[in-house]
């Protein structure tokens, strides 16, 4: 984008607060200095300045790669494989412009800590209070969901080795013991474990369905031949739930704000969204077409429990400590959205004061606990998922990002109508409208999801005791 470069040094020099001088072994000393976000920020005090550009690229990822990534295969059965591609591609391509401008949203504005602040500059305080309970709602949500996964994984290892709701609960204790570390500095280094782990329980699941004869759920006897298809004709509802799937996917992009907001340098924010979203398309791609190849209409969901018993609990085993990194880092960012509404403008921000970390505490077990209650309480929880996904998940997404831009370079078009210009215009009313567009179909998809559910099994009680892991 022109003009960028000389802008872009201009914010960083405004905020470049981490002047460090090197002391022995390679350690680095802070000054006393000021963020336009958290105010003044001493040695003494947490570092909420201190992500570097390849603990943003993982930590990026751990917020997308989790097992949505193993809900591609299915998709791809509901979809057909090529219009399946092509929807995965083109909403990747949307989102990573989404992510982008998020990264230079952040460049102009440096009082942006979350999505609620870009509300209250869009649309005032109406804004910042629809945008900040949006976002609440959806990251407390991914919360339980992921305590969910872990409470499934445990399960499959255990052969359903004691009550699930048990299993639930210690998802959530888990989730508040390593949700409370007080910087994504410090997450981002068991975000790299997460990230390895789930990597290698896809690769894994991968190679598992590639050698084995047929899959778990297809039948055991006599001559079996993958049946998958290139194009299918699914229901209406089917196909929206399956574009909200792939956007659910992508849709880590509000949790973005958070962690460029504590990025070390924010210069290298593009380079870190290259490489994640990079990494993302291809695994999404690779994953799900094997997979899907292999399993035809007989692929499980999630995917882990396509390669049978033994390997469903070898891969589960693998992917277990990536799941309990996605808790702790949305129960994280959950807290942290909260914590700084709260502190915002105080010193306890910033200094370990008793109100500090009492605030934060709080913080951590109030969202842990509400997102226990979620992932143990309602009914038909991944049905409720999959709608929050699509209500809230591309609500966060798309729209907010086209705003941005309007925002920033409407008045661009009162000096001269530039190609370009009228180009990008016509781009976010597109980005606006498609989102709107995924939401009310997504929305629309995914309840048509939960009222088939209601009519097969009558729905899921809540605290059940039942195995919640693939049957598989």
């Amino acid at each position: 984008m022109p003009h960028f470069d000389n802008f872009e040094k201009k914010v960083d020099e405004e905020n470049d607060i981490y002047p460090t001088t090197s002391i022995a072994h390679g350690e680095q000393r802070r000054a006393s200095v000021s963020d336009a976000v958290f105010g003044e920020i001493t040695e003494g005090g947490p570092n909420y300045r201190a992500v570097g550009w390849k603990g943003t690229t993982v930590l990026m990822l751990k917020t997308q790669i989790g097992l949505g990534v193993l809900s591609i295969p299915q998709v791809f059965d509901s979809l057909g494989l090529i219009p399946g591609i092509i929807c995965l591609l083109v909403v990747g391509v949307m989102t990573t412009w989404s992510d982008y401008i998020v990264g230079r949203f952040k460049l102009r504005h440096a009082d942006v800590y979350g999505i609620d602040d870009v509300g209250r500059k869009l649309f005032g305080r109406i804004g910042y209070e629809i945008f900040g309970i949006t976002f609440a709602l959806y990251v407390i949500f991914i919360s339980g969901s992921a305590m969910l996964g872990i409470a499934t994984a445990l399960n499959a290892i255990s052969s359903h080795g004691t009550c699930t709701a048990v299993f639930v609960a210690v998802a959530a204790m888990i989730g508040f013991m390593f949700g409370s570390i007080q910087t994504l500095e410090r997450v981002s280094w068991l975000a790299w474990v997460g990230i390895v782990s789930i990597l290698t329980a896809i690769l894994t699941l991968t190679i598992s369905v590639g050698v084995q004869d047929r899959p778990a759920a297809a039948p055991q006897t006599g001559p079996w031949q993958s049946d998958y298809k290139l194009f299918k004709s699914p229901s209406t509802a089917d196909a929206f739930a399956s574009l909200s799937s792939i956007v659910f996917a992508y849709a880590g992009t509000p949790a973005f704000f958070n962690i460029a907001a504590e990025m070390r340098d924010p210069r290298h924010y593009t380079r870190s969204l290259a490489i994640c979203q990079g990494t993302m398309t291809a695994v999404y791609i690779t994953v799900g077409c094997v997979v899907y190849c292999y399993c035809g209409s007989f692929v499980a969901s999630p995917a882990l429990g396509s390669a049978g018993k033994t390997m469903k609990k070898v891969c589960y085993g693998i992917a277990l400590p990536g799941l309990i990194v996605t808790t702790m880092l949305y129960v994280h960012l959950s807290a942290k959205y909260f914590f700084i509404r709260f502190l915002r403008g105080s010193k306890h921000l910033t200094q370990n004061t008793v109100v500090h970390w009492v605030t934060w505490i709080s913080c951590t077990a109030g969202n842990t606990i509400i997102a226990y209650i979620i992932a143990s309480a309602i009914p038909v929880f991944g049905g409720l998922v999959a709608l929050v996904g699509a209500l809230l998940g591309t609500l966060m997404s798309l729209q907010p990002m086209g705003c941005m831009w309007l925002y920033d370079h409407w008045h661009e078009g009162k000096t001269k109508k530039s190609t370009r210009w009228m180009f990008m215009v016509g781009w976010c009313i597109f980005i606006i409208v498609a989102g709107w567009f995924l939401t009310i179909a997504g929305t629309y998809g995914s309840i048509v999801g939960i009222i088939d559910s209601y009519k097969a099994s009558g729905g899921s009680s809540a605290w059940t005791c039942a195995d919640n892991s693939n049957s598989s």
